[in-house]
């Protein structure tokens, strides 16, 4: 038990720091596109990655790598961006709360996982709790976006069951190295073919990529893959709804933002959630 708590806490660093993306993409980004900055934030961290691993992939596994690649980088952080620049924060993580829910049934189809009401119930909680936690009077809908939002939140929770399903014989940190590297350079010739030229960047600009190559990506995946070697991927998921968590905290820390009731209300159903989430997979293990 107390291994599994540890694996939890370590897991959920991940997207915690995952939260501080639409802040630093907005902040420091603002002049690249969505496949550019998936693809410097995915590329240099999986070079970095296979420089500290040395080790190739082997016999299928070049096939395994380059579609988990593609489903948890290409297609994830891609959309990913074109929803964080397309919607208001508070939308776009909303709308990437739903990936817990749509793990659920994906697992069910693909692992014969059985569906728990239980999870469900938690699963709805913490989208509930993440609609307080950032949706505002104000919010606008921006339909591109939020289609980009599921397709992502859909794409990495596919990727994530495989990544369980097809159990990968290297460490977290390698497999994040493959993954990482190949869904980068799928992402060069999308860029080369549909993209606007890379900007030269200013020191603004590496600075918000630095962060997100090597925190958002290199470290963080390789702990989130991790995770998936120990937890189950319905019990993983369920840490994604951190994300929103600290991307409101962040907003109240740096720009002065207040923190209303029913934020904190949302805080306390997301941990809820998280709680009823652990609890509906710790009573059929």
């Amino acid at each position: 038990m107390k291994t599994h708590h540890a694996n939890l806490l370590i897991t959920a660093i991940a997207p915690l720091i995952w939260g501080s993306t639409y802040i630093v993409t907005t902040a420091t980004l603002a002049n690249f596109s969505p496949m550019v900055v998936a693809m410097l934030r995915a590329l240099p961290a999986g070079l970095l990655l296979l420089l500290l691993t040395r080790q190739l992939p082997t016999g299928r596994w070049w096939l395994y790598a380059f579609i988990l690649g593609a489903l948890n980088i290409t297609l994830f952080l891609s959309l990913l961006f074109v929803a964080t620049y397309r919607l208001p924060g508070g939308v776009a993580g909303t709308v990437l709360s739903s990936q817990p829910l749509i793990i659920i049934m994906l697992s069910a189809v693909l692992l014969s996982s059985k569906i728990r009401p239980l999870a469900i119930f938690a699963a709805l909680i913490g989208m509930g709790g993440v609609s307080l936690l950032v949706l505002t009077a104000d919010t606008t809908l921006d339909p591109i976006g939020i289609v980009a939002g599921l397709a992502g939140a859909t794409s990495m929770a596919l990727g994530m069951i495989l990544t369980q399903k097809w159990q990968a014989p290297v460490s977290a940190l390698t497999l994040s190295a493959w993954q990482l590297t190949a869904g980068g350079l799928l992402l060069l010739p999308l860029i080369w073919l549909f993209d606007q030229p890379i900007p030269m960047p200013s020191s603004l600009n590496l600075l918000g990529l630095t962060w997100l190559s090597l925190m958002g990506a290199a470290f963080s995946y390789s702990l989130w893959f991790r995770g998936l070697q120990f937890l189950n991927a319905n019990v993983i998921s369920s840490l994604s709804l951190l994300s929103p968590f600290t991307a409101v905290l962040l907003g109240w820390w740096f720009l002065d933002q207040s923190l209303t009731t029913l934020q904190i209300i949302g805080i306390i159903l997301v941990l809820v959630s998280i709680w009823f989430s652990q609890y509906a997979n710790n009573q059929h293990r």
